[in-house]
């Protein structure tokens, strides 16, 4: 006898093996047991199974559980002032070499006890989660010392302990260069020190870096990525953001999971992502934050068959975001993605984004039984809705959440 059994509803699978749009089931059913989706097909094909609980959805639409891929949600103090500045026509390399960005978000981190890190962080996460996340990727990089990065990383795995969503810890350990630190000294230490130091405590899953003229040379990024590989981590990388330094095709180098912005992407860039089986994570809260004109080459990544998640990149400077469902629809009003793409952006390539496509992503036997019931009359009105408020009910590993 299956845990629960979901019927009167229609599946948006995400599952390119279903041969419809969205990959949709209508009229479907889906049966879960021990958290897992053990049975997903037509209503008239479960019928005659056994459930504990059998819960009719009234014609309401399934989809999998969004996935947030890319976020810096763990972080002390905010930057309206920030905020302020960019509407008076200063640009965010202009702030940065002011002391402003990313330098006083590390401060206010820094003086933030740990206590106060999970409270902030847990109330941005809360917003996510009633927007639909079940899965959200938390970077660390506002420490900028190793003890202030593992202490990132620690507040993120109590976030995932606490609450119920799936939390993918990483290491941003090349973000921004802390002052009064020499550079070539400040990479070794990331390098040498604070890398081993998280990998040591299994803290992270992943290394990032921030590869630009306002961040580090892709040659300091090899540096780490060489030793990330060494420990066993996958990287990723900020890449092609705000100009074109080839970092994603230097990540592509190392099988990275994925290479994040990338506006200023060119087509031997994208094609070397494409060899290497990298998602493109579009990051469309940080575009309009930051009023940029200059869209990720979406054209190019759709010829080369990258897949393309969508990710919220919330964060206190560039992204304040914290409703996923806007994310979709700017993915489609500001890049052109169809609703499709877009869903698929924040479910099946978000959980490639992170190595989880065998654990979520779509609703497919066997995996994880992370599933969202919204009340629309079609999986398009996800993405057609500005900012729609999330759904009805929230699933995560076959628990009502």
């Amino acid at each position: 006898m299956w845990d629960r059994l979901l019927i009167d509803c229609h599946v948006a699978t995400m599952d390119p093996a279903v041969e419809a749009p969205f990959g949709a089931i209508l009229n479907g059913a889906v049966a879960t047991q021990d958290g897992r989706i053990v049975r997903v097909g037509r209503r008239a094909e479960l019928a005659g199974y056994k459930a504990a609980s059998i819960e009719p959805l009234g014609g309401a639409w399934v989809t999998p559980g969004l996935v947030d891929c890319h976020t810096h949600l763990v972080f002390g103090g905010n930057r309206t002032a920030e905020f302020d500045m960019r509407l008076q026509g200063a640009s965010y390399e202009e702030i940065a070499r002011a002391g402003g960005g990313i330098a006083s978000t590390v401060a206010a981190t820094r003086q933030a006890s740990a206590g106060e890190l999970i409270a902030s962080a847990r109330e941005r996460l809360q917003a996510l989660m009633r927007g639909g996340v079940t899965t959200i990727e938390i970077k660390s990089g506002y420490g900028l010392d190793t003890a202030s990065e593992m202490r990132m990383l620690n507040v993120a795995r109590s976030l995932g302990e606490s609450e119920p969503v799936r939390v993918v810890p990483t290491l941003l350990a090349l973000h921004a260069l802390p002052p009064g630190v020499e550079r070539s000294e400040f990479v070794r230490q990331a390098v040498e020190e604070t890398l081993p130091a998280v990998a040591r405590a299994g803290l992270a899953s992943a290394v990032d870096a921030f590869a630009e003229g306002i961040g580090f040379t892709v040659e300091e990024v090899r540096e780490l990525f060489v030793a990330a590989s060494k420990l066993g981590l996958r990287v990723k990388l900020h890449a092609e953001q705000l100009s074109n330094l080839s970092g994603a095709a230097m990540a592509a180098e190392f099988g990275a999971l994925s290479a994040d912005h990338l506006e200023h992407a060119d087509e031997a860039g994208i094609a070397a992502m494409a060899r290497a089986g990298m998602v493109a994570v579009l990051l469309p809260g940080a575009f309009y934050a930051l009023s940029e004109t200059k869209k990720p080459p979406v054209d190019l990544l759709r010829r080369h068959k990258v897949p393309m998640a969508v990710a919220t990149d919330c964060n206190p400077g560039t992204s304040p975001v914290l409703s996923p469902t806007l994310m979709l629809n700017m993915a489609c009003t500001l890049f052109g993605l169809t609703p499709e793409e877009a869903l698929a952006g924040m479910t099946r390539e978000a959980a490639r984004a992170l190595g989880l496509q065998e654990e979520t992503g779509t609703i497919s036997l066997g995996k994880a039984a992370d599933l969202l019931v919204w009340r629309v009359g079609s999986p398009a009105e996800l993405s057609y809705w500005i900012g729609h408020p999330g759904p009805e009910r929230r699933i995560v590993a076959g628990v009502d959440s």
